[in-house]
């Protein structure tokens, strides 16, 4: 998810995504444990989403209040 998307979206939709995004690691972290893992490099581009929502996120709350 680009950082563009993220910026569109509501505090609270991206409350949601990052909730969602959580779950979907959490899911791909434990089918790694049992050799599942198609992938392997979604586990990294989950937690840089994680961190993007989270900053801007951070961002908005911040903007919101001084405003």
């Amino acid at each position: 998810m680009n950082t563009k998307e993220i910026r569109e979206l509501s505090a609270t939709e991206i409350e949601t995504k990052l909730r969602e995004t959580r779950q979907e690691l959490l899911q791909l972290r434990l089918r790694k444990q049992t050799g599942q893992v198609e992938k392997p490099h979604q586990i990294r581009e989950f937690r840089k989403d994680i961190a993007r929502l989270e900053t801007l996120l951070h961002a908005k709350k911040n903007s919101a209040a001084a405003a």
